[in-house]
């Protein structure tokens, strides 16, 4: 299919559809399990001559499935380039790494996941780079936080585990206007939810182990962007100078279950999406449930900035009951739904978060992300919502 068709597509066929592979005219991109490529004179001198991507050198450098699945993410994405990565975390560390240098500064989200807080409030500062964390949802903290030196604005479209949204546009608007970068991990929202970069956003993140994986069965990552926004070659420079330095490379394999999931997303997250809303308007109304954040709720904080920019309020809700304890109870007395980490599969899944992705976090801390004890979060899967609803209705019933 010509470029100029495959730009006319919907969101929905774009996930769906890609190009034959050109050999064997296969519907199903290959898997290409090599670790190394043979070299012919003519590649050496094209390699020394800087066709680092247009010839196959060494999988830690790329290879052929993990650059099909960089094409269909950033076509997804509304972006220009993409850069996989071995897991989300990877495709944090890598691009941070990427394009920040010591004595360099960022303003970040105090709610973002824990392990991203963690390598911004402890692991970066080894290097010089030293992070600001404020509440994003307010523009005026924002504003007040930035410096000089400052490079970066980080935050999630959805943040884990409290549901933030923040005033996408009114931060692009005004890190732009001081030439500071806007960074946004969407993890949660997933790009059939929404695409940052159609907003202004200058590097999208993806933690493609959840919602485009879709099947908790592969581990990924993904860094995307638009050339208007950056310079064209940006994630090229990334993947010489600091992804292949950290080895942190997609594997071919989970680069074609990655592919695969990206062709059931939209049908996968508009089941999801609806089950969780019915969800959170069932517990929001339960005896023993204190508090409910869901973007899609009149309750929740930000609920009109999320009309705004969401055309759907995602999959992922947290509620709140009486303390941890409790909120273990509940979830060891599920049967339908699964107690354990991650999220984003066709499984409905829980945690509780302050003791588990978040276990390793100050109380100090915790109290500024507003993570409490009794909260539980939920990834809402594809079963038949009554049933969901029902499991958490016999598990609340043991409290």
């Amino acid at each position: 299919m010509k470029k100029e068709k495959r730009g006319k597509l919907s969101l929905e066929s774009k996930m769906v559809y890609y190009p034959p592979e050109p050999c064997s005219m296969s519907i199903n991109d290959p898997i290409y399990m090599s670790s190394n490529y043979q070299y012919t004179a003519e590649i050496y001198q094209r390699v020394l001559d800087g066709e680092r991507k247009t010839v196959n050198i060494y999988s830690r450098c790329g290879n052929p499935s993990e650059y099909k699945f960089e094409e269909q993410m950033a076509w997804i994405e509304s972006g220009d380039a993409c850069l996989a990565t071995a897991s989300g975390m990877a495709a944090i560390s890598t691009i941070l790494f990427g394009i920040l240098k010591s004595g360099d500064h960022i303003v970040a989200d105090w709610t973002t996941y824990s392990t991203t807080h963690e390598f911004l409030d402890h692991r970066f500062t080894d290097f010089g780079v030293e992070t600001t964390f404020v509440d994003t949802a307010n523009i005026e903290h924002v504003e007040n936080a930035i410096q000089p030196n400052t490079k970066v604005i980080y935050f999630e479209t959805i943040a884990n585990p409290t549901m933030k949204i923040s005033d996408i546009e009114a931060i692009v608007k005004m890190a732009h206007q001081k030439g500071i970068i806007v960074i946004c991990d969407n993890t949660f929202a997933s790009p059939y939810v929404f695409r940052p970069l159609e907003w202004g956003v200058d590097l999208v993140l993806e933690s493609a182990t959840k919602f485009i994986c879709g099947h908790n069965d592969a581990l990924g990552g993904a860094i995307i962007m638009k050339s208007d926004l950056l310079p064209e070659d940006i994630l090229e420079q990334v993947r010489w100078s600091t992804l292949t330095k950290l080895g942190g490379a997609l594997s071919p394999f989970n680069a074609w279950l990655l592919l695969r999931g990206i062709q059931t997303l939209h049908l996968r997250v508009e089941r999801q999406c609806q089950n969780a809303a019915k969800l959170a308007a069932y517990l929001e109304k339960h005896e023993k449930v204190r508090k409910v954040w869901y973007p899609g709720l009149a309750s929740h904080p930000q609920h009109l900035i999320a009309k705004k920019l969401l055309p759907k309020f995602g999959a992922m809700l947290t509620f709140e009951i009486v303390d941890e304890p409790t909120a273990v109870k509940v979830l060891d007395s599920l049967e339908l739904a699964t107690f354990g980490a991650s999220l984003g599969g066709v499984r409905t899944t829980t945690q509780v978060p302050s003791t588990m992705a978040f276990l390793d976090v100050p109380p100090e801390q915790k109290k500024q992300m507003n993570i409490r004890d009794g909260m539980i979060r939920v990834s809402a899967g594809i079963e038949d919502v009554d049933d969901i609803i029902a499991d958490f209705t016999e598990a609340l019933k043991r409290i």
